[in-house]
């Protein structure tokens, strides 16, 4: 199957997706759902290119297992914190005011129509057929692991310090956060990174960078910092300034006042 083809099932198969989760969002009333499906959507678009093209199958099951550990992550984390038994996230309740069950559908589908652009690098990889690995493989999957584990213990300090009682009102400082204001973004950019990374191995998959800038640009300045640090000024105020003032807001560095590190 031609690149082209394999790029349009997969595109079909987000929206498909996507249209099915508008459905059950509508029924449960509950748009946060948006998000693990962009989520899972990167993932079935791995699974499509892994089973349509004809890549070396090494690297197709790589592309599969790699995609598949981060996505459904994120999948579940989300469904667990977002979606069941939990009440609709803030900001889709304010856009649930303002918007239509037909914008919705418009939103949840141009969600996955993006995840379908972004998987380029996915593409490149379960295309490449050449010997390997490659030391920009080799590289990546070396990067990913960090990366992976990185986001990982991130999400995983960030739930500990929400799950003690004493610490509501108060901005997570803990680990990584010292250091961070958004080290779960930081390692999810180095994810995209290593996926870069592994596409460049092979021909013309330099323009998987593409979707590396792109995730960069969305998380610093579309879906990822601003609306958080909104949320927190609005729900902590004056200790999330005291924050923003003394730590790095993407790229871990010591914190500017030790003492409150």
């Amino acid at each position: 199957m031609s690149a082209a083809t394999a790029f349009l099932l997969a595109g079909a198969a987000c929206l498909l997706l996507q249209a099915a989760l508008w459905v059950v969002a509508l029924r449960v009333r509950n748009w946060s759902l948006v998000d693990p499906g962009w989520a899972a959507c990167l993932v079935l678009t791995a699974g499509v290119y892994a089973a349509v093209l004809d890549g070396a199958p090494a690297r197709r099951l790589a592309l599969v297992a790699a995609v598949s550990l981060w996505g459904l992550r994120h999948v579940v984390l989300l469904l667990v914190h977002r979606v069941v038994g939990r009440p609709e996230e803030g900001r889709y309740v304010a856009l649930r005011a303002r918007w239509s069950a037909a914008t919705f559908l418009g939103f949840f589908l141009a969600q996955g129509l993006l995840a379908a652009l972004l998987s380029w690098p996915f593409l490149a990889v379960a295309r490449h057929g050449g010997a390997g690995p490659a030391p920009l493989e080799t590289a990546a999957l070396a990067l990913f692991v960090v990366a992976w584990a990185g986001e990982a213990v991130a999400d995983r300090q960030l739930a500990r310090w929400k799950a003690d009682a004493g610490h509501r009102g108060r901005t997570c400082r803990a680990g990584l956060w010292a250091w961070s204001r958004h080290p779960n973004y930081f390692f999810e950019w180095l994810v995209w990174v290593a996926f870069a990374l592994a596409a460049t191995a092979a021909p013309g998959g330099a323009w998987a960078w593409l979707a590396a800038a792109t995730m960069l640009a969305l998380l610093l300045f579309v879906t990822g910092i601003p609306p958080a640090e909104a949320q927190a000024l609005r729900s902590r105020g004056d200790d999330y300034r005291a924050y923003q003032r003394e730590v790095s807001a993407f790229v871990p560095w010591p914190p500017r006042r030790g003492d409150r590190a």
